[in-house]
């Protein structure tokens, strides 16, 4: 049995998240996946008015090239701009100091030395355009406004900005000095703790209990899922879901579905405060602490009035098959903010970036855009630590369910983190 913590739950997310980064970055210039997560977040405002062209930032000496701006330098960003460097003047604005390698981060949170390691810098992507750390306050056109910076005009403009999704899948803040100190303190808390409630069964809140079980396997986890079962509304094959949800209970992970909470817990995420929450469903649980593994939304905020007849509810905007933005001349988008109806992956964001890259050449070279982007069919990559998990994955064409050990080689040792790294230009 498991130790006990405070308190003890008697039967608990809500909902099931939007995916996580799970598929891997394959080449040479470059990607949530589990998504991806490519993400920036315009939550910093300053006011500007000063204007940013190709005079203010020292460049390589390059004149009347095509500009290209690609806001978001998460996992597709860093790959479009990457793939550009050597034919356009091309600026990549990021809101963080560092790269943050999200699909590395729920393994950050109960290692300590992954939290170091998921924080890359931006110093060696490109050869020949730049980096510019700010946050994405609006865009008119091409032109993108950046706090504290003004605008920067561009001939063409790359939305690549991704998605907020709660700590620890993914981490909003600026700073990484910031981000790893609130990392240090969910560990802490991580090690003190006796249970831990989970909300949501999704791709995240899986992965995230098969870190805590493999981390701290005297801690017992509970999980709470609205839906009908784990990884309900997703195109998984069954054998899928029960190759994990097996897995889970060999390491007395409680399930428990078709349920919600009538409220929130009244301590922050990953906080170490005992309470007790209900249930809709009647049940009274009590845990130590909680993480929150639903909710994602579409990083598309600073883009203002002008995109509200082509953004969703969920704030993803209609693109074509080309991947432009829909009534946006020189605009186009990639990653997790576009609506093609795919799972969020990094893997997809990589693909998207590479349909863009094409296209923008084509453009550069005087040529039509002609290449489309198709989505291909669902696939997954979902460890539970280090050494178990399993995934969805296509082979010649058809979908197939692979255990632990390949799951292990596929992205549970390493966490893309090689693949990444290479294309950041950072020895790994």
């Amino acid at each position: 049995m498991k130790k006990k913590g405070a308190g003890s739950w008697h039967d608990g997310p809500m909902t099931e998240p939007a995916g996580a980064v799970t598929a891997a970055l394959s080449k040479s210039d470059s990607t949530d996946s589990t998504d991806s997560i490519d993400s920036t977040d315009s939550t910093d405002s300053t006011d500007s008015t000063d204007s940013i062209d190709s005079t203010d930032i020292p460049r390589t000496g390059r004149t009347n090239m095509t500009r290209v701006t690609v806001i978001g330098g998460g996992y597709g960003g860093i790959a479009i701009a990457k793939a550009l460097d050597d034919v356009a003047e091309v600026t990549l604005v990021e809101q963080k100091d560092t790269f943050v390698n999200h699909t590395a981060a729920l393994r950050a949170a109960v290692d300590r030395e992954w939290a170091e390691r998921i924080f890359l810098p931006y110093d060696n992507l490109l050869a020949r355009g730049r980096v510019v750390h700010g946050t994405a306050l609006g865009v008119r056109g091409t032109t993108v406004s950046v706090a504290g910076m003004g605008d920067i005009e561009a001939d063409h403009l790359v939305l690549a900005t991704g998605t907020a999704y709660p700590f620890p899948a993914k981490h909003l803040e600026s700073s990484s000095i910031i981000a790893k100190a609130r990392i240090e303190r969910a560990h802490t808390n991580l090690e003190q703790a006796g249970r831990v409630l989970i909300a949501g069964a999704g791709e995240v809140g899986i992965e995230l209990a098969g870190e805590i079980t493999s981390a701290f396997p005297a801690t017992e986890v509970v999980m709470l899922e609205a839906g009908p079962d784990i990884l309900h509304n997703r195109d998984y094959k069954p054998e899928l879901r029960e190759a994990i949800r097996f897995q889970l209970e060999q390491r007395d992970v409680e399930i428990i579905t078709e349920d919600q909470l009538v409220a929130l817990p009244p301590v922050d995420p990953g906080v170490l405060s005992p309470f007790r929450v209900t249930t809709k469903g009647g049940r009274r649980l009590e845990a130590d602490m909680w993480f929150r593994a639903y909710g994602s939304a579409a990083a598309t905020g600073f883009l203002g009035e002008n995109y509200d007849e082509i953004r969703h509810y969920d704030g993803t905007i209609r693109v074509d098959d080309h991947l432009r933005v829909v009534d946006h001349p020189g605009v186009w988008a990639i990653g997790d903010i576009t609506d093609v109806r795919e799972t969020k992956r990094a893997d997809a964001a990589r693909a998207h970036a590479e349909v863009v890259a094409t296209n923008i050449r084509s453009l550069i070279e005087g040529r039509a855009a002609t290449a489309v982007y198709t989505p291909q069919p669902e696939h997954v990559v979902l460890p539970l630590g280090p050494d178990g998990g399993a995934s969805q994955v296509l082979r010649d064409g058809v979908r197939v369910v692979v255990g632990p050990e390949e799951t292990a080689r596929m992205k549970g040792e390493d966490l893309l983190l090689g693949y990444i790294a290479k294309a950041l230009g950072v020895k790994s």
